[in-house]
Order: C-alpha cells, then structure tokens, then sequence
C-alpha cells in the first residue's frame, strides 16, 4: 500500500511543478528585454533647428531619423548620415558632416560617426572618423585620430578637445606643422 500511495504522491508533484513552471513561463512581452525595441517615429528628409532666446544656433538636415524616445536611454539615430550647420557669435555659418549620427536626449551629446567633417567659415576644417558634440556647452572631443587645417595650422593628433570655434584645442601628441609667434 505504501508503494501505492508514493506513486500517487510522486504524479502529483510532477504535475504541481509543471504547472507551476508552465505558468511562470508564458510569453509576456512587456516583460522581454533582450527584444529589439522598434522606433516611436522615423521620419524622412528632417530638418531640425535649434534656438535659443530665437536666435538659431544651429540646424539640423537628414535624409532618415529614428527617434528611441521609447527606450529606458532615449536617443535618436540618423543611420543615413546629417549634416549640421551651427553659428558662431558673429552668424558665421560652421558645417558638419558625418555617414552616421546619434543625438542622446537627456545629455544633448550628439555622436558623429564615420568620415566626419567640419568646415568652419574661417577656412579651418577637421576630419575624423569619430567625434562628439556637447550641444549644451558647444564643445567638441574625440579619442580618435584626427587631422586639422587652418592658415597657421597643419596638425594631425590623436585626441581633441575644443571649443566650436576651434580657439581653444586640447589635443595628444601632434606631428605636423605650427605657426608660432615668438615674444
């Protein structure tokens, strides 16, 4: 009889357990976190301009941009490429180009990526395959090489730091050639 009884005793707990683990285990896809999160918005050939006090510091062109606003770190994508034209203190137009962009929405970073380039009114122009943009404090910086060009200027260096109107650079170790003024 006893063999009996741990038989039926035994059934039961395999079928509680599978019960248990089968109910645990549904598809519930609020809960997913290793899915891909589709956009909230794409939108198709943007134009984006950035005021403040209505004066234009910048704007913005894409052919392609996805906004993740949706996502626990909101960013928007341009996987098309952008380019960004921003003023100096004067009205001076400045350009930016990248193949790829990123814009983070709670740190106003804007992450340019692959052959970027920046022609400033003044003559001067950077390429890098990477850099950042502090929208906040307009500055620029990368760990990237990058080569820069000016009238007093030739220099190519591994790392930047600098303010957009390129009168404060930061950089590592530079090869290229200065004018410098003796006093």
């Amino acid at each position: 009889m006893k063999i009996y009884n741990f038989k039926y005793q035994l059934l039961y707990y395999i079928f509680l357990i599978s019960y248990v683990y089968s109910c645990s285990n549904w598809d519930k896809p609020e809960l997913k976190t290793n899915s891909v999160i589709d956009p909230l918005a794409t939108s198709f050939q943007i134009r984006m301009v950035y005021t403040d006090s209505l004066k234009i510091n910048s704007i913005l062109t894409a052919p392609k941009h996805e906004d993740y606003r949706n996502s626990f770190f909101k960013y928007s994508i341009f996987p098309d490429g952008l380019r960004l034209v921003f003023f100096d203190d004067f009205g001076c137009p400045n350009t930016v180009e990248a193949d790829y962009g990123i814009i983070y929405k709670d740190t106003s970073i804007l992450d340019l990526v692959g052959n970027v380039k920046i022609f400033s009114s003044d003559g001067d122009y950077l390429e890098t395959s990477q850099l950042y943009w502090d929208a906040e404090s307009d500055w620029f910086f990368t760990n990237k090489n990058f080569k820069f060009w000016n009238s007093d200027y030739d220099v190519a260096a591994e790392r930047l730091d600098a303010n957009k109107e390129f009168t404060k650079l930061n950089t590592g170790r530079l090869t290229g050639t200065m004018s410098i003024q003796e006093r």
